[in-house]
This record gives C-alpha cells, structure tokens and sequence, in this order.
C-alpha cells in the first residue's frame, strides 16, 4: 500500500484569505464609501488641487471611510446577528469580529499619518476631527437625541479639510462648510429609515427614530433641499442655470426614490432608496460646485 501524502493546504489558506479580504470589503460600507472618496477627489480638483494634492485628499478621505464602515459593523455585530442582517458579513460569519475591528484600527491609524504626511498640519487636525466625530456617532451617540451631530460635524469637516489642505491653507468658504453639514444632516435621517425597526429592537432611539418614518423623510428631503440651496445661493453672483436645474433636481429625487424604495420594501429588499437619492443629490451637488467655478 501506498504511503498517504500530506497534501499542503495552500489552497484552503488561500481561499480563507479571499473570504476574509471579501467579507472585510463588504464590511466597510463600499457604496457610500466609493461616492464620498469621489465627492471629495471632485471637490479637491474644483478647488484647484493639483494631481498631488487630489491623491493625498482621496486616500485620506477613503482610509477614513474605511475606519468609519469596519467600526460601524465591528460594534454593531451582536444587533446585527440579533436582527438577522444576512447582508452583514460579521453577522453573517462571512468575517471575524476581530478582523473588522484590527481593520478599524489600522485605518484609523493610516487616517492620521496620511492626512499628517501629505497635508498640512490645519487640515490633517480638521480630517482627525471628521473622522472622530462620525467614530464617536458609532458609539456613543448613534442612539441619542444628538446622533445627528456627527453626520452634521463630519461632512462639514470634510470641505475645510479639503479647502484647508491647499497650499497656504486658505480658510474654506462659511456656506460651503454649512452645505456639507446640511447634507450630512440629511444623509443621517435617509441613512437610518431602512433600518428603523430592526434598530427599535435592538433598542436604537436616535434622532430619527424619536421622529419616526414620516417624520424623518421629512426631514431628510428637508436638509437635502436646504444644502443645494446654500451650494446655488453661496457663492458670489447670481445663480445658474444648472444650480437652478440642481435645487429642482434635489427637491424631486427624494420623494420619487423613496416611492421606488416602498415598492422595494413590500417585495421584501431593505429599501435603500432614500440613502442612494442623497449619494445622487451629493455627486449632482460637487458637479455644480466642480463646473461653477465660484467656490473660493
């Protein structure tokens, strides 16, 4: 009889690995974490960073994302496996709750060094800032009256740092930052609707849920609304007629993908919508911005 030979499990290693580097992908939120990476690299170009100073914008922006999705996902898992998210992949077993939080501290980590070595040291303190503040919405404040704040805090830090990261750190224009505050504003309420009762049973009561599901699309379209308008009205001389185009376009978009999203819903999806018309309204946002050429 033959000897058995003991086959290498280079394979099975292999395989275990593309698992984990997927389910650590999936993990980090890669929608929203694409369109905000791309919202900022746009907003960098509008101001007049050069391919340099783009780069450094954008791998800082997405380390941070990364950071903000693996957390999210790292402190929510037991909610999750709770509720049955199937589409989580620490809930699903898809990756280990200690691989997305190693993740997170390793993007946080390249957050700060990245933004310190390819920045000044005014916009890498207002990138830490966005950053902490939508790590502290993870926890502590996700399920508070106050967990709009660090949407708010968060995206009306993302323009400083980008505006602050040019040459000389010019100081980044007052209605461009409240722009950004109100669409994150916004972005939270859309954010959160999908997710409303599965949060109320796992006990979840932040500022959306206190409102409730009309209430906070109320709201969501609202700020939305309110952010487009600042961006058409804030820079000097009169508005175009794109920017015009744009407040029309953010005040119909809502409304018509949250109708797509109910009939979403009732075929049993998640319900996404609401969350993707403010990724919309955001990119329609940083073209007007990027095209107008009246940001600074």
């Amino acid at each position: 009889m033959a000897p058995s030979v003991a086959r290498p499990g280079g394979n099975d290693q292999t395989s275990h690995m593309a698992t984990t580097v997927l389910g650590l992908l999936r993990a980090s939120h890669p929608e929203p974490a694409a369109a905000v990476t791309v919202v900022a690299g746009l907003l960098a170009v509008g101001v007049g960073h050069r391919p340099s100073g783009v780069a450094a914008v954008a791998l800082t922006v997405l380390a941070s994302q990364l950071a903000v999705g693996w957390s999210n996902d790292h402190l929510d898992a037991d909610r999750d496996a709770a509720v049955g998210r199937t589409d989580k992949p620490v809930a699903a077993g898809a990756v280990s709750r200690r691989a997305v939080g190693l993740a997170t501290r390793a993007a946080t980590l390249a957050t700060v060094l990245l933004a310190a070595a390819t920045t000044n040291r005014t916009a890498a303190v207002w990138a830490t800032v966005a950053l902490a503040s939508a790590l502290a919405y993870n926890r502590p404040l996700k399920s508070t009256p106050f967990s709009v704040l660090p949407y708010a805090v968060s995206f009306g830090a993302l323009p400083a740092f980008v505006v602050l990261a040019l040459p000389g750190a010019p100081a980044p224009p007052a209605w461009l930052v409240a722009a950004a505050a109100l669409l994150g504003a916004g972005a939270h309420f859309a954010n959160v609707l999908p997710d409303l009762a599965d949060d109320a049973r796992t006990g979840v009561r932040g500022l959306p849920h206190r409102l409730g599901a009309a209430g906070s699309r109320v709201a969501a379209a609202a700020l939305l609304l309110a952010a487009t308008v600042t961006l058409v009205a804030g820079p000097p001389g009169p508005p175009s007629w794109f920017g015009l185009s744009a407040v029309a376009t953010a005040a119909l978009v809502p409304p018509l993908t949250w109708y797509a999203g109910r009939n979403a819903r009732r075929s049993g999806d998640r319900g996404v919508a609401a969350f993707r018309a403010v990724l919309l309204v955001a990119l329609i946002d940083v073209v007007l911005l990027v095209t107008g050429g009246r940001m600074l």
